[in-house]
């Protein structure tokens, strides 16, 4: 089983990648094109030039992580294509990923931590 620890943030990159680059190409990019750090546990995610799949990266702590999703009908609903990353949470990848359009609409809820008194 593929478990994520819950403070992985997820992110989403609003540009097509070229669906050819495997793992080595998608580290590349986040450090490079996103200026993130692929080995810190958050979760990218990645579309093609087609709306049907998607990839998803992750360092799970004792390796890199890559899945891949193709939609046998329809399409993703993807954010517009613009320069940059997202940030979503994981109720709303989890709908991403089911290919469900209403993901975008999904606020994710502010979690307060409780203080610690002494």
């Amino acid at each position: 089983m593929i478990s994520f620890g819950l403070d992985a943030r997820v992110f989403v990159s609003t540009l097509p990648i070229d669906f050819r680059k495997g793992v080595h190409g998608l580290v590349a990019l986040v450090a490079e094109g996103l200026k993130g750090n692929p080995y810190c546990g958050d979760i990218f995610v990645f579309r093609s030039k087609r709306r049907d799949r998607l990839k998803i990266l992750v360092f799970d702590g004792t390796g890199m992580i890559l899945a891949t999703k193709w939609l046998e009908e329809g399409g993703f609903a993807w954010p517009p294509v613009k320069d940059g990353v997202m940030r979503v949470g994981a109720t709303q990848l989890a709908m991403l990923v089911e290919g469900l359009s209403e993901w975008s609409r999904v606020v994710p809820r502010v979690v307060k931590r409780p203080t610690i008194v002494a």
